[in-house]
């Protein structure tokens, strides 16, 4: 440990440095097709899509939800944000879905590139992910 570390204003330092990189989280957003007419959701609305509690947008048009990878931490993110839920929680849900047969969890894929190509192709489809990969092939939803 070296003398700076040793003052209390040396560990105040580092304790604040250590609290700020959690600060630079990503900012993930729900996306969909450029194409597609849906330019807002609500927060319930938007989950229903992803639990497999609504396989509509609120126009009637079909909903394709595309999820990233369970361990993807955009996934985290997405599911705190959104639905107030940890991906255990996420994970029990499925879990009793497919036991009981109510139900199949969305199409997963590795990353948000993969995501972004996927919604951009599909205008039925909607994801989410960092959006700092939003380009104009798709486009963010606003989510009240």
């Amino acid at each position: 440990m070296n003398r700076f570390m040793k003052s209390p204003l040396g560990m105040i330092a580092a304790l604040m440095l250590s609290l700020n990189t959690g600060a630079t989280e990503a900012d993930v957003v729900a996306v969909v097709s450029a194409n597609n007419p849906v330019n807002s959701l609500s927060r319930i609305e938007l989950i229903n899509i992803f639990l497999g509690k609504s396989a509509q947008f609120p126009d009637g048009t079909p909903a394709t939800p595309i999820d990233l990878h369970e361990t993807a931490p955009d996934r985290q993110v997405f599911y705190a944000k959104f639905d107030n839920k940890s991906a255990a929680q996420i994970k029990a849900y499925w879990s009793k879905m497919i036991f009981t047969g109510r139900g199949r969890p969305p199409q997963t894929v590795a990353d948000g590139e993969a995501l972004r190509q996927l919604v951009a192709k599909d205008p039925n489809a909607i994801g989410y992910l960092d959006e700092a990969l939003v380009d104009g092939s798709i486009k963010v939803l606003t989510v009240n």
